[in-house]
């Protein structure tokens, strides 16, 4: 009896929980589809008020003006939709707050030899700081990801589009665009947010640019590591499967894109633009030519990912191979954008290196430099350099194969599924994966014979058509064209 009275108020208290619970759950499943469903009429009677007559095609690249190859694949898509639907409106969303149109469209041309027609509207966005990884110390991809979700409502209470297609790989931003946005979704993938690679590297506790030290050395720490990505793939292929048409910039891309979003029957491999056309059309100048220095060109954004604290390394490595009246002839220049302070910084403490590593005669830095000079150092380079681990594609490395240099690239992702052959009799470049093995393929191949170079320098020119604009303009179209084919009909 004294046991009945101590638990019925504990049985009442269970009651009232579980009562509070069901009507949440109630509540959820009630309100939740009503508010989902005021949100999208929202969004129709909003994207009927807009100012913008007919197709409205939305294209989200918030770091537009960065001058990084996600930008040549933009500008090159922007211009195919151009020719094929000239009667189209084109939105950017980007958060280039400094850069007015004039000067991202003159940009555009300047380094990717890209004219456009002036009929394309800028949507600024303010809130790009939700989606830089600067932001988020920890958990930073589910930080980048859910702050893509903020970016993205801003670009949609901003200008609701009829056709949306993410340039960037911000998956997240799909379901909002799709189900509340009511829009069709597209998407062209650079580079998975997530891979099995990254959970292998994670797994066998490595350390890298996206594993720390103090997590690659803890069991515990790299546990809960793996446990996190497991459940952000989960998520990230939910999202991914959104898009009604998937468009992926290689075979390494396609193949984590598949394993994760599942969705291979609206995956589209479209290699990005390459400018090939012209490139292979230059004379393949002579070392006399060139004069007396053997220049290596290191074509990249100075981001992490890019690795080039490898290239700096390599030279070291380089050094001890070759004589000493050889290496006083060796140059490495390293070309690429800075997209802000921070990559300033990252520029700076390479000068650093080099010059701790006593290579600051050998080594040069050119930052932003127009395309023009940057087709000349491709000719009057002999070796072209690239040392980012899993590469999603690598449109510099095509293009500097199409320019006449020998590639050596990481023995990883894009370059090696894609674009790089190693078999003897069909040589068209070289792979490594640390510095000792890039500094033996750079002796090597400085050290080959000027005749055998020529063969792997022909052989690389006619591999590199495959990458060409027109075949990209061509793939792209052919993935999108559903999107207009009801307003033609």
């Amino acid at each position: 009896m004294i046991l009945y009275h101590l638990m019925t108020p504990i049985i009442l208290f269970i009651n009232m929980l579980l009562l509070i619970a069901i009507c949440k759950v109630l509540c959820i499943l009630v309100l939740l589809p009503i508010l989902l469903i005021k949100w999208r009429k929202y969004y129709s009677r909003k994207r009927e008020e807009r100012q913008q007559s007919g197709t409205v095609v939305g294209i989200f690249h918030p770091y537009c003006n960065a001058g990084g190859g996600g930008e040549r694949v933009l500008w090159a898509a922007v211009k195919a939709i151009q020719n094929k639907y000239p009667d189209v409106h084109i939105a950017i969303y980007t958060g280039d707050l400094d850069a007015d149109p004039e000067k991202i469209l003159n940009k555009s041309e300047k380094t990717f030899n890209v004219k456009l027609r002036p009929n394309i509207e800028f949507v600024y966005l303010h809130g790009r700081k939700w989606v830089e990884a600067s932001t988020y110390p920890y958990f930073t991809l589910l930080g980048q990801s859910l702050g893509s979700v903020c970016l993205g409502i801003e670009a949609l209470n901003s200008l609701p589009p009829d056709i949306y297609i993410d340039t960037m790989g911000y998956a997240f931003t799909y379901p909002l665009f799709k189900y509340i946005g009511g829009c069709r979704v597209g998407s062209y993938t650079h580079y998975p947010t997530i891979s099995t690679d990254m959970l292998k590297y994670v797994y066998k506790r490595v350390i890298s640019h996206n594993n720390r030290k103090i997590i690659a050395r803890n069991p515990f720490l790299s546990g809960a590591k793996i446990l996190y990505y497991k459940l952000f793939a989960r998520l990230y292929g939910l999202v991914g499967s959104c898009a009604e048409t998937v468009m992926v910039n290689s075979s390494w891309t396609e193949d984590h894109i598949n394993s994760i979003w599942k969705c291979p029957l609206k995956t589209h491999r479209v290699y990005p633009p390459c400018s090939v056309e012209h490139l292979i059309e230059l004379p393949l100048l002579s070392d006399d030519a060139k004069g007396d220095c053997i220049r290596i060109v290191a074509i990249a954004q100075f981001r992490p990912e890019k690795n080039h604290p490898l290239m700096l390394r390599a030279m070291f490595e380089l050094r001890s191979i070759l004589k000493e009246e050889v290496w006083e002839k060796v140059k490495l220049i390293c070309i690429g954008s800075c997209r802000d302070a921070e990559d300033e910084k990252r520029v700076k403490d390479m000068q650093d290196l080099a010059k701790h590593l006593a290579l600051d005669e050998n080594v040069e830095f050119k930052l932003n430099i127009p395309y023009s000079e940057l087709v000349s150092e491709m000719q009057r380079g002999t070796i072209g350099l690239h040392t980012m681990w899993n590469e999603h594609f690598g449109i510099s490395i095509v293009e500097c194969m199409a320019a006449g240099l020998i590639m050596v690239a990481h023995a990883s992702g894009g370059p090696r599924a894609d674009i790089i052959e190693t078999q003897a009799g069909s040589i068209t470049g070289f792979l490594a994966e640390d510095e000792v093995e890039y500094a033996k393929v750079l002796a090597y191949i400085i050290q080959m014979h000027p005749d055998d170079r020529n063969v792997i320098r022909v052989a690389a020119r006619s591999s590199v058509n495959r990458f060409s604009s027109q075949i990209f303009e061509k793939e792209f179209l052919r993935a999108i064209e559903p999107f207009f084919r009801p307003k033609q009909e």
